[in-house]
């Protein structure tokens, strides 16, 4: 069930939302977070038991250290998905804001002006992609699977394939702590996805990413213009690319084209594992966010237990597969009651 348009003369940017409907799609959500929650929990317990540092406050803060790069790329990701499509690009837009971060930075540039300048390169990269995919009609994948490759293999012509160390080191001030063992950008983490969470739930433009990922032709004659929505969706999640980018060259007061290879496959893992369909008009943050923090303690737990890397991936993809099995099965005795 989505949050889909009842009227098709409905004006255009103002869709009438039936309340019935929506109240079915926050309960749908509920259960959704529900039923991961609860996984997450029994993740939690085991570990817990497993390892005697797992519950430990470092261990805490390490946790939410590690994941909130793949965080801030999955409030994207989300979006996206939500609204029926994807978006591969991310594992470019990533790199490349973190090398032109660093290279800004390098050529005297104030921060403030170089993190403005990175964000809008991440959507100038979303701007591309919306407007292929609406204009031109090619398929999301194709079109990011590109754009993924142009992006990262600008990363690598800009840096000359080196690391850039930042001749500024105040520059990396999203990695100062404010606290013990927490960062500032776990707190931008933490504020990207309130806020993202907001625009999904209480606004107009939220309400139309599920409309389009629900039936985008009944969208279109109900007055949505769904070529907007579909653009301001991937300059959306470009725009978090870019800021997750600045976050890593922030960690390695560095910018290089060889991080976050694995952002678009671990955003996408996380946003259906918290829930999402890949066939849009279905999700939620809090879901994402659960699937992201999942992914994060399985990686830390297994990495206290001192389990082989190749085992951790082992883990993580039947992670996946169990979540969205799990939803499937949901989705299937939902339709057998109703």
């Amino acid at each position: 069930m989505t949050d889909t348009p009842t009227s098709a003369t409905a004006p255009a940017g103002k869709p009438e939302i039936d309340a019935a409907i929506r109240r079915q799609q926050l309960t749908r959500i509920l259960l959704q977070v529900f039923g991961i929650g609860t996984f997450y929990l029994v993740v939690l317990v085991f570990f817990a038991f497993a390892s005697p540092y797992f519950f430990t406050y470092s261990n805490a803060t390490n946790i939410l250290t590690n994941v909130a790069v793949i965080g801030i790329v999955a409030m994207g990701q989300s979006l996206a998905v939500i609204s029926g499509g994807f978006d591969l690009s991310v594992a470019g837009t990533l790199p490349l804001g973190a090398v032109v971060y660093a290279v800004l930075i390098n050529a005297g540039v104030p921060i403030p002006v170089a993190m403005l300048v990175v964000v809008l390169a991440g959507s100038a990269v979303g701007l591309i992609n919306g407007l292929i995919i609406t204009k031109i009609k090619i398929n999301p994948l194709i079109v990011t699977l590109g754009t993924m490759s142009i992006a990262g293999g600008v990363a690598y012509t800009v840096s000359n394939g080196v690391t850039l160390p930042f001749a500024n080191y105040d520059a990396g001030i999203l990695a100062e702590h404010f606290m013990p063992g927490v960062a500032w950008y776990v707190l931008l983490f933490v504020g990207i996805a309130i806020a993202t969470a907001a625009l999904l739930r209480f606004s107009i433009f939220g309400r139309m990413i599920y409309a389009v990922g629900g039936n985008a032709e009944a969208s279109r004659l109900a007055g949505i213009r769904v070529d907007l929505v579909t653009i301001g969706v991937y300059l959306f999640c470009g725009a978090l690319a870019a800021v997750a980018g600045i976050v890593v060259a922030s960690q390695l007061l560095a910018g290089s084209a060889t991080v976050g290879s694995d952002a678009a496959l671990s955003s996408i893992a996380a946003v259906v594992l918290g829930g999402a369909s890949l066939s849009g008009g279905v999700g939620g943050i809090a879901g994402t966010l659960i699937g992201v923090l999942i992914l994060g303690t399985v990686a830390n737990g297994m990495a206290l237990l001192q389990v082989p890397a190749f085992y951790q991936q082992i883990a993580t993809g039947l992670i996946l597969l169990m979540g969205v099995g799990f939803a499937r099965l949901r989705e299937v005795l939902g339709r057998e009651t109703t």
